[in-house]
């Protein structure tokens, strides 16, 4: 996955928007010809049915078809050009995630050596809060350094849900 460190010289016009139902939510999903923006998780009521029924726009049809996979199970990694706004120490936490295999997690502390600096822990833990593309940059993988589920803006429910969605638990056969 690539992420650019380009500072923004979108011009709004340009961004499109799609919705995409989701087992934890409607995800709203913006991006354009340079790659998806964000895509992040709205409260119910937050968009009408007129929203859900508008075409996807064609930058956004193939996000919108791997983020479908992950939920029916069938991809376990994305390939998406991706554009998100942010500082370059937020990419630069941002990238680290990436390297967080699918059905592994990792400590914050582990992240925050990962980027030389253990100290900078707080700061890493809310650059990961400002995570712009929910589960294709994957901070739901960073959890405690006793092993609990600590810090997620879409809620530790959801949190719990994807951890289980991609280990989840097999029941071993007796006979």
């Amino acid at each position: 996955m690539e992420l650019k460190l380009d500072f923004y010289k979108i011009n709004n016009l340009n961004l499109q928007t799609t919705y995409l139902k989701t087992p934890l939510g409607t995800a709203k999903i913006t991006g354009d010809k340079n790659g998806i923006q964000s895509i992040c998780l709205l409260d119910e009521g937050q968009v009408s049915d007129d929203l859900m029924q508008l075409s996807t726009p064609f930058c956004l049809q193939e996000c919108v078809v791997q983020l479908e996979e992950y939920f029916k199970g069938k991809r376990d990694s994305f390939n998406l050009t991706v554009n998100p706004k942010g500082t370059v120490f937020q990419i630069k936490v941002w990238k680290t995630l990436l390297k967080i295999k699918y059905g592994k997690t990792k400590s914050y502390l582990e992240q925050s050596k990962a980027l030389g600096d253990v100290k900078a822990i707080r700061a890493v833990a809310t650059a990961n809060g400002k995570n712009p593309l929910w589960i294709v940059i994957p901070c739901h993988r960073v959890i405690g350094s006793d092993g609990s589920l600590t810090g997620y803006a879409g809620g530790l429910w959801r949190k719990e849900w994807l951890l289980n969605h991609e280990n989840p638990v097999k029941q071993q056969s007796l006979f």
